[in-house]
């Protein structure tokens, strides 16, 4: 693929349609799913990491490395980018089915402002920051939580 070249739908797409492959600017294989980007970066060693950005506007063609902030990992070879882009895809057409509804937020959370925020329940509201992720339940939501267990304000921190 040139780096002026359409985007490329995945071959193995039948069940992750939402799969867009192509170059970037600078060379990069590059992903699209959803409204989540993915690079296959090198690294040292020869090695390469599966890169992350959200929300690029331009055309994959117009990519470049420093539009990627988040890594998730070490990959062997490009039929390792592709599986951890489709094993991503996946995972949001999982999360869609589950009908969460995103939420803009700029609450003050115990790990700071939220950047935004997505609603699991009534009363349930998942909320990420720079460096950490939480769960707020309203007060009917945590006096349903273990008195053993329960924080009094109703801020869980998320490990994941």
């Amino acid at each position: 693929m040139s780096g002026s070249a359409p985007d490329i739908r995945d071959p193995d797409a039948s069940s992750h349609p939402e799969i867009a492959y192509g170059r970037s600017a600078d060379g990069l294989l590059v992903a699209l799913v959803g409204d989540t980007a993915f690079a296959m970066v090198p690294a040292r060693e020869g090695r390469h990491v599966l890169a992350s950005g959200s929300r690029l506007r331009l055309p994959m063609h117009e990519w470049t490395r420093d539009r990627f902030f988040g890594q998730s990992g070490e990959l062997a070879d490009e039929a390792a980018f592709r599986a951890g882009v489709r094993e991503h895809a996946e995972h949001q057409r999982e999360k869609r089915a589950l009908h969460r509804k995103n939420l803009q937020s700029c609450a003050s959370t115990p790990w700071g402002s939220s950047q935004g925020a997505t609603l699991y329940a009534e009363g349930v509201i998942c909320h990420s920051t720079a460096g950490h992720s939480g769960f707020h339940l309203s007060a009917s939501r945590n006096a349903q939580v273990h008195p053993m267990l329960r924080s009094e304000g109703g801020w869980y921190e998320s490990h994941d």
